[in-house]
């Protein structure tokens, strides 16, 4: 079995089946085809399905123009149900892993999609989880329900992890450039999946297990969360002082060792960074351990926000007018700039927050026309023109995201601009610049 999925592998005859077709599996999906494969994307999500059938893409920054092609010559198939995975060879799965509301892992998404799957699941296929989880979740729920479904994994089917790594809007990185970690249940699990990444990735990095696997991405974001709240922290230990944190940060750079730059802002944001390390912390408790660090780190994080709320009551002061009905220009509402990903954005808590406190709130970001349900239910928000006009009629402007595309030249007409990302990186000759 495991020699008959090999070669169909290698001939380019196995079907790629992608299921959830968001940040991580869209680009799966158009790399999977990009490499020759007959393959078919799953999502619950019929909007999602009807746009990429009509060759729309729903993240700016993904191009969809091979996958519709793919879908015209019908090599590709786009389903909002999971009756075509019986036709599978090999099965990534890729939907979200969110937090709920008590900061504990929610995965619903897994054990949704792999229940709607299971039906479809047969001997011969290879099956991965790539959505970001704590270790353990590959043996504990689906090597089990593959077990109870009858099949022997590592001869009937072959189950491994292999985490998604990708970053949004990052030009430099496609998803087939960044090394893919991967994990099996079973040596002969292992080796199908690495025999199937190295046929899409240019370099494979095999570990002993799917726990190892799962740690391994864990780890990667806890370093970054762990060090931007290191940034984080000093960044109001230089304020208190009258220094320029970014300046600190881009002379500390110069050193071709030993240090590796972090950037301060107004919060985390994305699906990863602020919640894979809450996963670990979580699956900690089962061994009796307290991640008091990861913790930490999360409590600097999750408190930037009012940080910046604090500055900008600050700035606002000194001009002598309350937060209560002044007008207030966010710039920039996606999680981090040149893309349209709202996911964990601190911009968003910022229009709640301080809509909350009663100032009048608008918004320009180029990546987002509109924003719906925020800062309530119910509510419909637009990007507003950055003009000179947009500008004076706003007593604050904060700069919550750093896209390149704003010329924030504009902004010398301000009165009061609250700089969150660094973008002055001294007090404006010509307005109150406050860092935050």
């Amino acid at each position: 079995m495991k020699q008959a999925l090999f070669d169909k592998i290698s001939d380019r005859s196995s079907v790629i089946c992608v299921i959830g077709l968001g940040y991580v599996g869209l680009p799966r999906l158009i790399g999977a085809i990009n490499c020759g494969y007959p393959c078919i994307g799953i999502d619950t999500d019929l909007s999602r399905v009807d746009s990429l059938n009509r060759g729309k893409s729903y993240i700016g920054h993904i191009d969809v123009a091979g996958l519709h092609t793919a879908i015209l010559e019908g090599t590709c198939q786009i389903m909002g149900n999971f009756t075509s995975a019986a036709n599978a060879d090999v099965i990534m799965l890729c939907v979200p892993t969110p937090l709920n509301r008590f900061r504990e892992p929610d995965l619903s998404f897994v054990t949704g999609a792999f229940e709607s799957l299971s039906a479809h699941l047969h001997v011969g296929q290879l099956i991965s989880l790539e959505s970001t989880t704590y270790p353990g979740t590959t043996e504990e729920l689906l090597l089990s329900k593959i077990n109870e479904l009858g099949l022997t994994a590592g001869e009937d089917v072959f189950l491994v992890y292999s985490p998604e790594r990708e970053d949004p809007g990052n030009p430099d990185f496609a998803s087939g450039s960044i090394p893919k970690v991967c994990g099996g249940v079973t040596d002969a699990c292992l080796e199908v999946g690495v025999h199937f990444y190295s046929q899409i990735t240019e370099q494979v990095v095999a570990v002993s297990s799917t726990r190892a696997a799962e740690m391994t991405k864990i780890l990667e974001n806890t370093y970054r969360a762990v060090n931007i709240a290191l940034v984080n922290e000093l960044k109001i230990v230089a304020d208190k002082m009258d220094i320029d944190i970014f300046e600190v940060i881009r002379a500390a750079s110069s050193k071709p060792f030993g240090f590796k730059a972090f950037y301060p802002g107004p919060g985390l944001g994305g699906h990863c960074i602020p919640v894979d390390p809450f996963y670990l912390t979580w699956k900690a408790r089962e061994y009796g351990l307290h991640t008091r660090f990861i913790e930490l780190a999360g409590e600097v994080n999750t408190s930037m926000p009012d940080y910046v709320i604090e500055k900008t009551v600050h700035g606002l002061n000194l001009l002598g007018k309350p937060v209560n009905g002044s007008v207030i220009l966010i710039l920039g509402v996606t999680y981090k700039k040149n893309i349209d990903d709202l996911r964990e954005s601190p911009g968003i808590e910022l229009i709640r927050s301080l809509s909350e406190k009663g100032a009048c709130i608008r918004y320009h970001d180029p990546h987002v026309s509109a924003l719906h349900d925020i800062p309530k239910p119910g509510s419909e928000m637009h990007s507003v023109e950055l003009t000179v006009s947009t500008i004076r009629q706003s007593d604050c402007v904060i700069i919550a995201t750093d896209h390149d595309s704003v010329d924030y030249s504009l902004l010398e007409m301000a009165s009061l601009v609250v700089d969150s990302r660094g973008v002055f990186s001294s007090t404006s000759d010509q307005c109150m610049v406050i860092r935050a």
